[in-house]
């Protein structure tokens, strides 16, 4: 399937079957039934995902590509409403979409080639509705997918890192060439697999948690005891060893406890 040379919201088309195919098969097809693929373009991605058993439903917001998709596949194109069939087409805006009136209630998964300007908040939304999405699989600009899967000593370690793997297993899993995109994007891109832990809840108020999270990297180069100053913690708390570190330092399970130690402080009220 050619692939026109057309660029839309920061997205760059792939035209390389074989990546398309190893893309596709990134999925594991455990725990759900249906596949999402956001922004499937002119769909390389798409026919290799409709050879797979689970049921396939396509969201895109240009209308030339959801033209070009219901010319090309046997589609039923539905409203947010119906129950989808084999193989669907949503136009529309992923970001803006309720998840729940798209899955109805099921486990799904989650793929796409993410248009690059976006692709952080689609994570971000993932980690929403994680109750509903066990699999997700993508590719990004390489940098945000190498941010995703870090772990904690590193420079690009952060807010996205974390909240990521506080509910999934993150898996870099290859890096893809600009030569294959139509029009070449001017980076290398990753493709990444989340896969969604057994315990998907935090044992600590997670509104909080998210709070410390991006307080903390917001001035990620300063210790948490001036980083965390806006949530007026107590002076005995911030004598805490912990308070000594930067952001970066710490892993998942650190921030839980950092977490735990503020909720405990007694000394303000956190909701």
């Amino acid at each position: 399937m050619s692939v026109r040379a057309k660029k839309h919201l920061g997205q760059h088309f792939l035209n390389d079957e074989n990546i398309a195919k190893k893309i596709a098969d990134s999925l594991q097809g455990n725990g759900y039934d249906t596949i999402l693929e956001i922004g499937p373009g002119m769909g390389v991605l798409t026919k290799y995902l409709l050879e797979q058993e689970a049921k396939v439903t396509v969201m895109e917001l240009d209308s030339e590509s959801v033209q070009y998709l219901k010319e090309t596949f046997p589609v039923e194109h539905i409203t947010l409403n119906t129950s989808p069939g084999h193989f669907c087409i949503i136009e529309g805006d992923f970001l803006k979409q309720d998840l729940s009136k798209i899955n109805h209630g099921k486990q799904i998964a989650i793929i796409g080639n993410f248009p690059y300007n976006i692709s952080s908040q689609i994570v971000f939304k993932t980690i929403e509705n994680r109750a509903s999405v066990p699999e997700f699989a993508g590719m990004f600009q390489k940098e945000v997918a190498q941010r995703i899967a870090e772990k904690k000593g590193s420079k690009i370690y952060g807010i996205l890192s974390v909240l990521t793997q506080a509910f999934y297993d993150v898996e870099y899993l290859f890096t893809v060439p600009p030569s294959v995109f139509n029009p070449p994007p001017k980076v290398d891109s990753g493709v990444i697999r989340l896969k969604r832990k057994e315990n998907y809840t935090l044992p600590v108020n997670e509104k909080l948690f998210f709070r410390v999270v991006k307080t903390a990297f917001n001035q990620r180069r300063k210790m948490l005891r001036s980083s965390l100053k806006s949530l007026h913690l107590s002076t005995s708390l911030k004598e805490d060893p912990i308070f000594t570190l930067r952001p970066e330092q710490l892993s998942v399970q650190d921030f839980i406890v950092l977490t735990s130690k503020i909720a405990d402080d007694g000394t303000r009220d956190h909701a």
